[in-house]
C-alpha cells in the first residue's frame, strides 16, 4: 500500500498516478471529516495552560474560510516560561541528563507508536486545519513523520565522538554534547513533518526544545504534544506554543538563554531571526528557507515522466513546497510539445473537497496566501508571460486556486524570480546546456534543482554545475530521513535529516589527559578509600601509587575481602565504577569511558 501510495503522490504517469491513488485510497481508513479538537492551550512543562495574556486567535477551516476554534496565542511571556522549563529539564541531575541514551531512543520509537495509533485522527486533523488532500495527509505526510522519528530513534546512542592518537602520553577524545535549550520555529505547509524534523534530531542527541508552531496550522503539533506526554518525556523537555512571528518567534529568537534556533520558513524572516540571533547570544542558527528550483528538461528526456515529474515538482501539496520546481527549463526542439502536455495535465487536475478520495489539490492555507498568489498571476500577465490555463479563483468559498501555468516566461520577469508558493508553473525555453546552467543559477536562491535526461554524462555535469543543497536526476521530491536536506545562498544554512542534520544539534568537545593525571591529583582521603577497596599487595604508600607500573600489575593479583581474584575476570564495568568511586570522580557522566587511566579496558 505504501509503494502505491508514494507512486501515486510522485505521479507514475497520467493515468497509471491516478489508478494507483484510487487504489491506495480504497486501504485508507475513512476519515471524520469533523474531527474533534482536544487541545487549544499552550504545552509547558507537560501541562497546558492559557497564555499569560489569556489572548486567542482563531484557526481557520481553509476548505471554508469558517473558524474550526480559538487557540492561546503566546508571547513572550509564554516564551520565558516555557525557556525556563526547558532549562530546568536540561541541568545536570535532571531526569532527562541522566538518561541513557538508549532510553532516549526507546522514547522517539514510543512516540511513533502513538502517532501511528491515532493516525487516521492526526491525518483528518491536518487535513482540516491545512486543507492537503486527507489520502496525502494519510499516506504521505505521516508515513514521512513516523519514518522520521524512527530514525533518529535509531541514531539515540550511535552518534558519538572519537579516540584521537595524539603525540606524548596523552590520550584525547571528543564527546558530542547536547547544545542545549533549542528554540525551534516551524512552518504551515508540512506542520506534523516539520514537527518532526525539528524534534527528532534534537531529541534524539539529548537536547531541549521551546517550539512555536505556525498560527494557520497550530493543532496537530498540539496533539502531538499530549503525545510526547504519554510516550514518557520528562516535564520541560518539549514545549509547544502557538503564536505570531513577531511576538513568539521574535522572543525566541533573541531569548538570551536560549542556545540554538532552527527555522524553516521564508528568506525574508530567516534574515530576521539570523539577525536577532546575533544580536542576543551569538545563538547558534540553522534556516531552511525558500526557494525558486529549477527543473530542467533536456530534449532527450522521456517525455511521459518528465511531464508528469514536472507536474508533481510545482503542484504537490498545492504548490507549497519550499523546493517546489518552479522555473521549468525545457530545451527548445521539444519545447511546444512539452507544454501543450502540461496544459492538458494541468487542466485535468482535481481541485477540491481535500476530504475527496479523488481530489488532487486542496485550498491554499490561508486568506493571505490566496491573494498573494492571485497577485503574482495577475504579474505574470502584465509583465507578458503567455497565461495557457487557470488563472483565478477555483470555488465561490474557501481558497481554492486553478492549476495555472504560464509559457514563454522570461528571467526578469517577477513570476521567475520570486518564490510564489502556489499552484503556477512557469515554462521557460533554454537551447543549450551551458546557457542553461548559467541561467538555473542566476537566483539568490539554491535549495533545489532537477534534471530529466536520458544522457548520463549530462546528469553527471549539471548535478555538479547547479548551485542547489538538492539535485534530483529524472525524479522530483525524493526525501528520506536518511539524506541530508538544506540549500545553497539564501535558501539557508546547515543541513536537516541525515547524520548531517545532527551536527546543529551537538556541540564538539576535545578532552585530553595525561595518563595519570587522575592519579596526580588524589587527596589524601581519596587514597585511603581506594586502599580500603583494593587491598593491593604492592601498594604500601602514595608514592608507591602514583609511581605504579600499570603493566606489570595487570599480570598479578589482588586481595578483595580475602578472595583472590585475577583483575581481568572483574568485570569491566564493575572495575570502572570502583575506580571512578574511589577517585570522586562519580560526577562524570557515565559516557565518558576513562578505563585507560587506571590501565584497564
Amino acid at each position: 500500500m505504501l509503494r502505491a501510495a508514494a507512486l501515486a503522490a510522485t505521479g507514475l504517469a497520467p493515468r497509471l498516478g491516478r489508478r494507483l491513488l484510487s487504489a491506495a485510497a480504497q486501504a485508507v481508513p475513512a476519515p471524520n471529516q469533523q474531527p474533534e479538537v482536544f487541545y487549544n492551550q499552550i504545552f509547558i512543562n507537560n501541562e497546558w495552560h492559557d497564555a499569560v495574556s489569556k489572548k486567542t486567535f482563531p484557526t481557520i477551516n481553509p476548505s471554508t474560510g469558517e473558524i474550526i476554534c480559538q487557540v492561546a496565542e503566546g508571547d513572550k511571556e509564554d516564551v520565558d516560561r516555557a525557556v525556563k522549563a526547558a532549562r530546568a529539564a536540561f541541568q545536570l541531575g535532571s531526569p532527562w541528563r541522566r538518561m541513557d541514551a538508549s532510553d532516549r531512543g526507546r522514547l522517539l520509537n514510543r512516540l511513533a507508536d502513538l502517532i501511528e495509533r491515532d493516525r487516521t485522527y492526526l491525518a483528518a486533523l491536518e487535513t482540516l486545519d491545512n486543507g492537503k488532500p486527507y489520502i496525502i495527509s494519510y499516506l504521505v505526510d505521516l508515513d514521512m513523520v513516523l519514518k522520521c522519528l524512527r530514525y533518529h530513534a535509531g541514531w539515540a546512542d550511535k552518534y558519538h565522538g572519537k579516540t584521537i592518537p595524539i603525540d606524548g602520553d596523552f590520550f584525547s577524545y571528543t564527546r558530542h554534547e547536547p547544545v542545549g535549550v533549542c528554540g525551534q520555529i516551524i512552518p504551515w505547509n508540512f506542520p506534523l513533518l516539520m514537527q518532526v524534523w525539528k524534534l527528532g534530531p534534537a531529541l534524539a542527541t539529548g537536547n531541549v526544545v521551546v517550539m512555536k508552531v505556525a498560527e494557520q496550522t497550530p493543532l496537530t503539533a498540539l496533539y502531538v504534544a499530549n503525545l510526547i506526554k504519554e510516550a514518557g518525556f520528562p516535564p520541560g523537555v518539549v514545549n509547544i506554543i502557538p503564536g505570531f512571528g513577531p511576538t513568539a518567534g521574535a522572543a525566541i529568537a533573541s531569548h538570551m538563554d536560549v542556545d540554538k534556533v532552527a527555522f524553516t520558513g521564508s528568506t525574508e524572516v530567516g534574515r530576521l531571526i539570523q539577525v536577532a540571533a546575533g544580536n542576543s547570544n551569538l545563538k547558534r542558527v540553522t534556516l531552511e528557507l525558500g526557494g525558486k528550483s529549477p527543473n530542467i528538461i533536456m530534449s532527450d528526456a522521456d517525455m511521459d515522466w518528465a511531464v508528469e515529474q514536472a507536474h508533481f515538482a510545482l503542484f504537490f501539496n498545492q504548490g507549497q513546497c519550499c523546493c517546489a520546481g518552479s522555473r521549468t527549463f525545457v530545451q527548445e526542439d521539444v519545447y511546444a510539445e512539452f507544454v501543450e502536455r502540461s496544459v492538458a495535465r494541468a487542466k485535468s487536475r482535481v481541485v477540491g473537497n481535500p476530504f475527496d478520495s479523488q481530489t488532487e489539490q486542496g485550498p491554499q492555507v490561508d486568506e493571505t496566501q490566496f491573494k498573494k498568489i492571485l497577485g503574482y498571476i495577475n504579474s505574470g500577465k502584465k509583465e507578458g508571460a503567455k497565461l495557457l490555463c487557470g488563472g483565478g479563483a477555483a470555488a465561490d468559498r474557501g481558497y481554492f486556486i486553478q492549476p495555472t501555468v504560464f509559457g514563454d516566461v522570461q528571467d526578469g520577469m517577477t513570476i521567475a524570480k520570486e518564490e510564489i508558493f502556489g499552484p503556477v508553473m512557469q515554462i521557460l525555453k533554454f537551447k543549450t546546456i551551458e546557457e542553461v546552467v548559467g541561467r538555473a543559477n542566476n537566483s539568490k536562491y539554491g535549495l533545489a534543482a532537477a534534471v530529466f535526461t536520458k544522457d548520463l554524462d549530462k546528469a553527471n555535469y549539471l548535478s555538479q554545475a547547479l548551485q542547489a543543497g538538492t539535485v534530483w536526476i529524472n525524479c522530483y521530491d525524493v526525501f528520506g530521513a536518511q539524506s541530508p536536506f538544506g540549500g545553497y545562498k539564501m535558501s539557508g544554512n546547515g543541513r536537516e535529516l541525515g547524520e548531517y542534520g545532527l551536527q546543529a544539534y551537538t556541540e564538539v568537545k576535545t578532552v585530553s589527559m595525561g595518563t595519570f593525571s587522575a592519579l596526580s591529583i588524589m587527596t589524601d582521603h581519596q587514597y585511603l578509600l581506594l586502599i580500603s577497596c583494593f587491598k593491593l599487595e604492592k601498594l604500601q604508600n602514595r608514592t608507591d601509587f602514583l609511581h605504579f607500573n600499570i603493566q606489570e600489575a595487570n599480570s598479578d593479583c589482588l586481595r578483595l575481602d580475602n578472595t583472590i581474584y585475577n583483575w581481568f575476570n572483574v568485570p569491566a564495568s564493575i572495575r570502572r565504577r570502583l575506580l571512578w568511586t574511589s577517585l570522586g570522580l562519580m560526577s562524570i557522566p557515565k559516557s565518558v569511558s576513562c578505563d585507560w587511566a587506571m590501565g584497564v579496558t
